[in-house]
């Protein structure tokens, strides 16, 4: 019985496929980034439409996205969500942050009766800048958009094999002739 055993774990990965397709962003000829399946992207076709999920699949040249099929030609712009990283909700608070160091400063003032121009100091305008900048770019950092054209370039690599070499037929190997030296 271990020995079935063994025999059926060493042999399992014979009949299993391990290779699959990806496609491949570049940007003037170097990877950008690498999509295979299970991996989340978000497209826009040729015909104005835009679809997010999950690539489910990439067989001959077509990308399947929730199972819809898409041939490569068809992808018009490929976009990297940044919503899931939340700079939207850490920008918010970044802003926030900003107004609260100046009302800081403006309550400190009042509280010490210093004259009204001297409330907030130049280390209290930069903090604030940077906090209340850094929050606005934060929230519009949404998407990155890549359109494909003559910046950006999609390509299919296609890793799995169309038939086996087994399968290939073999053509007969004709002996060398040669010619005759009258």
């Amino acid at each position: 019985m271990k020995k079935i055993i063994a025999a059926i774990l060493f042999l399992l990965p014979f009949t299993s496929f391990t290779q699959t397709d990806v496609l491949i962003l570049q940007k003037n000829g170097r990877n950008i980034k690498t999509y295979a399946p299970g991996m989340p992207i978000m497209l826009h076709t040729i015909y104005d439409q835009w679809f997010d999920g999950t690539l489910t699949d990439l067989k001959n040249d077509s990308v399947y996205i929730n199972n819809i099929p898409f041939h490569v030609k068809e992808i018009d712009e490929l976009r990297e969500n940044f919503s899931k990283l939340h700079l939207q909700a850490a920008g918010t608070i970044l802003i926030v942050a900003g107004v609260g160091v100046l009302a800081l400063n403006v309550i400190n003032g009042l509280y010490t009766d210093e004259p009204a121009g001297t409330w907030v100091k130049t280390s209290g305008w930069i903090t604030a800048g940077v906090f209340i900048i850094a929050g606005i770019i934060m929230k519009s950092a949404k998407y990155s958009n890549y359109p494909i054209g003559k910046k950006y370039t999609l390509h299919y690599l296609n890793l799995r094999p169309q038939k086996a070499p087994a399968d290939l037929p073999m053509k007969p190997i004709e002996s060398p002739t040669q010619p005759d030296a009258h």
